[in-house]
C-alpha cells in the first residue's frame, strides 16, 4: 500500500500519553474481565456499540465519560501517520459522496488510546478491539491491536488495517444516514435472536462502505496493489462470525451471529468495491446476504 506522501487528516485524537484513565465507567460500576469477554462473544471482534453490550451486563446507567486532553500524535509515529492518512482519504472520499446527495459529511474524530480510555458510550477497553461510539462520533484504537490481527487473528498487511479504519468509519457513515439510530431503537422490543440479525445487516453494510471506500480511493490515487485487496478479503474471513466461534469454541451457532459469516463479509465488501453508489450497500433491503 503506496501511502507515504498523502494528506494526513488532522482528526486524529492521541490519548496514549494520557496513560489510560480512572473512573467514567458505566454508572460508576467496574468491569470485570468476564465482562469484557462475554461483551466480545456478543458483538465479535469489531462491534459497533460493545460498551451498549457491557452496560446491559453490568446494570449500568447512563454512560458517564470524562474529559482527556486532545493531543496530536508526535510527527515522527509512522503508525499513527498511516492512519492518519486511511481517515483522511475516507473524508476525501465521503465528502464528495455525502455532497453529491445534497448533503454535508462531518467526518469523524478518531481516537488512539491505551489500555481504556473514558467515551460517550463508556469506558472504553483495548480488549473490545477498534470501535465507534454513535454517542460522541468517534472511533476508537488501540494500534496494539494491530499485532493482535497479525498474530492472533492471521490477519496481517497494512491495508488489512485499512480495512478496519474504513469499516469503523462506515459505521459513522452508518450514524449520519439514521441506520444505525434504527437498529438501536429495536433494542428490547424485538427477540435477541431478531436483533441479531439486525447487527449483522449492520456490519454488513458496514463492510460493503469500506469496500466502497477501497473503490474511491484506488481511483483516486492508485495506491493499491491485488495483494493489498488480498489482505481486506482474508481479514474479513478471519473475522466472520462463524471463524471466530469455530476457533473459540469449536461450535459454529448462526443465530448468534452479529456481524455475519465470513463468506457474507468477504461478499458485501466485494459489493462495495464493484458499487456504483452508496445504495448498492443496502443490506437492510436485501433479501439474501
Amino acid at each position: 500500500m503506496k501511502w507515504e506522501g498523502n494528506r494526513q487528516s488532522d482528526n486524529v485524537e492521541d490519548r496514549r500519553r494520557s496513560g489510560g484513565a480512572s473512573g467514567g465507567g458505566l454508572g460508576g460500576r467496574s468491569i470485570g474481565i468476564g465482562t469484557i469477554v462475554i461483551a466480545l462473544v456478543g458483538w465479535g471482534v469489531f462491534g459497533i456499540n460493545p460498551l451498549t453490550t457491557i452496560g446491559l451486563l453490568s446494570g449500568g446507567d447512563a454512560p458517564q465519560t470524562q474529559q482527556v486532553p486532545a493531543q496530536r500524535p508526535a510527527q515522527d509515529d509512522r503508525q499513527a501517520a498511516f492512519v492518519a492518512t486511511v481517515l483522511a482519504s475516507t473524508e476525501d472520499v465521503w465528502g464528495p459522496i455525502f455532497q453529491q446527495g445534497g448533503a454535508r459529511y462531518q467526518p469523524p474524530k478518531l481516537v488512539l488510546f491505551r489500555g481504556s480510555t473514558p467515551t460517550a458510550c463508556g469506558m472504553g477497553q483495548s480488549a473490545m478491539g477498534p470501535f465507534y461510539c454513535p454517542g460522541d462520533r468517534k472511533v476508537y484504537l488501540d494500534m496494539e491491536f494491530f499485532d493482535t490481527m497479525s498474530r492472533q487473528l492471521g490477519a496481517p498487511g497494512e491495508f488489512a488495517r485499512a480495512y478496519i479504519i474504513a469499516h469503523e468509519v462506515g459505521h459513522h457513515v452508518q450514524t449520519l444516514l439514521g441506520a444505525t439510530a434504527k437498529v438501536d431503537g429495536q433494542r428490547g422490543r424485538i427477540s435477541q435472536q431478531a436483533q441479531n440479525a439486525l447487527s449483522v445487516r449492520l456490519e454488513l453494510q458496514a463492510d460493503c462502505y469500506a469496500g466502497l471506500w477501497t473503490q474511491h480511493s484506488q481511483q483516486a490515487k492508485n495506491w493499491l496493489s491485488q495483494s493489498d485487496i488480498a489482505a481486506a478479503l482474508n481479514a474479513a474471513t478471519q473475522i466472520g462470525d462463524d471463524t471466530l466461534q469455530r476457533q473459540q469454541t469449536g461450535t459454529v451457532r448462526p443465530e448468534t451471529f452479529t456481524h455475519g459469516s465470513s463468506a457474507q463479509r468477504v461478499r458485501w465488501f466485494e459489493r462495495g468495491l464493484q458499487a456504483r453508489s452508496v445504495q448498492s450497500c443496502d443490506t437492510f433491503g436485501a433479501q439474501q446476504l
